[in-house]
């Protein structure tokens, strides 16, 4: 019985010499010698211990050269005025979604300043409807989105900058809505819309679908 409680005895010790051992070079693991980006280091002759790109080394999709469509400037450093990508069906759908998870809550469905923060009392930004804002360039908006303005901080870590042409195209959209001519619309929905009517898009964008999706096509 002696010898019994004696083994269960050292193994338990033993068990508990180990866990404290590995728990010991955990913590050494964590806390090891190492050096901060762009921290001073004595072994090497430059005193940088962040290493220098090889020479002739070429960004391959990180290079961001064409200022048109990374920062929505033209090469005098003037905004873009007209959207770089191509506007169709699926950027403005793009649009729509990226502006209704990130824009709305402030700029509202519509965008006439009127999201749900600022019904609750935050300040209303201005409405995309307004003179100004329908005669800036495209460039401006996606500078705004990239960089923020006023009260609105960037959205450049949410929003990639495809997506942020996709917006802009879709603010577009969203302009146009409220002062297109009548004479640039289907003469059929163009008749409707003088008779007072309200056409509700996202019924007419779904029926649109299933009918695709019918077709088999």
């Amino acid at each position: 019985m002696k010898t019994d409680r004696w083994a269960r005895s050292l193994v338990a010790t033993v068990s508990v010499l180990i866990s404290m051992a590995a728990f010991t070079g955990c913590a050494d693991m964590k806390d090891q010698p190492h050096h901060e980006p762009l921290e001073y280091s004595s072994f090497f002759a430059d005193g940088r211990s962040s290493r220098p790109l090889v020479e002739g080394t070429v960004a391959r999709g990180h290079l961001r050269a064409d200022d048109r469509i990374y920062r929505g400037l033209e090469a005098d450093g003037s905004f873009v005025a007209q959207n770089p990508l191509v506007v169709d069906a699926a950027l403005l759908s793009r649009g729509r979604n990226r502006f209704e998870i990130y824009c709305t809550p402030c700029h509202g469905r519509v965008g006439d300043g009127q999201g749900m923060v600022v019904q609750r009392g935050y300040k209303q930004p201005s409405s995309y409807h307004i003179d100004r804002l329908r005669g800036v360039e495209d460039g401006y908006f996606y500078d705004v989105i990239t960089n923020g303005f006023g009260k609105m901080s960037s959205y450049a870590s949410q929003v990639k900058p495809r997506d942020r042409w996709a917006i802009v195209a879709y603010i577009r959209a969203l302009q146009l809505s409220q002062y297109a001519d009548l004479r640039s619309v289907d003469a059929a929905i163009g008749a409707r819309l003088e008779a007072g009517e309200v056409i509700d898009t996202r019924r007419h964008d779904a029926e649109g679908e299933e009918e695709h999706h019918g077709t088999g096509h």
